[in-house]
């Protein structure tokens, strides 16, 4: 994992004290600054906030309505929860900007984090790649359509992407098996004809039709921006 080249300049209160093994790793090598609740010196200011409301729920959102009190509110904010607490989030929504469930994936946090730098008017806006209604985020590997998350497995986003970084274009099976699956993928065409099937019915009825099938040659999505 490399550093953006500025998240040096960043510099994150982190909660609870001592704060999880598994963030401050993380953060470390993402190259992000960062002080604990307990641990910091009088005064010091910082330019965003990620408390983990994991072990003690109850000092964790104390903290985030105390930052967001603030004269000058603390944002970005993140908050760090389990998958089964997710109700917890609800009326909630003035205390964060975002949410993780933990355990996380050390590159979600660093995707997450430089999105939010982002929205607030630092940091570098995240790669997309975009069609239509089709949304994917190269950094995170999430993808929506009109909104809608999709489900997706990894070699269906790779499969996806891949036909959605240029419209129109068709591609045979052979070279999708050695373009997303890579040249070492000793499997059959077949495979891309079951990848292409599951990504349809994942898009939905209404959106099927975004990948389309060129008889005798392979596949493309949408037309070219190019008319």
């Amino acid at each position: 994992m490399t550093a953006s080249p500025n998240s040096a300049s960043e510099h994150f209160l982190l909660h609870p004290d001592p704060p999880p093994v598994d963030l401050v790793r993380s953060l470390s090598l993402a190259g992000y600054r960062w002080s604990s609740t307990q641990g910091h010196a009088a005064g010091e200011e910082w330019t965003g906030a990620i408390v983990s409301v994991v072990e003690d729920a109850e000092r964790g959102w104390l903290l985030c309505r105390d930052l967001r009190r603030r004269d000058v509110p603390l944002e970005p904010l993140l908050v760090l929860i389990p998958g089964d607490r997710l109700h917890e989030l609800d009326d909630r929504g003035e205390l964060f900007d975002d949410f993780l469930i933990a355990p996380f994936h050390p590159a979600e946090l660093e995707a997450r984090l430089k999105h939010l730098l982002w929205q607030v008017g630092r940091g570098v806006r995240p790669e997309l790649v975009e069609y239509g209604p089709l949304r994917l985020n190269t950094e995170t590997y999430q993808a929506q359509i009109e909104g809608r998350p999709l489900d997706l497995t990894y070699m269906e986003y790779e499969l996806l992407r891949f036909l959605a970084a240029t419209p129109g274009r068709v591609f045979s099976r052979e070279t999708l098996l050695n373009q997303v699956w890579g040249y070492e993928y000793y499997g059959g065409a077949r495979t891309v004809d079951v990848h292409i099937r599951r990504l349809r019915a994942k898009l939905g009825q209404e959106h099927a039709n975004l990948i389309q099938t060129i008889r005798s040659v392979g596949y493309k999505l949408g037309q070219s921006r190019w008319g």
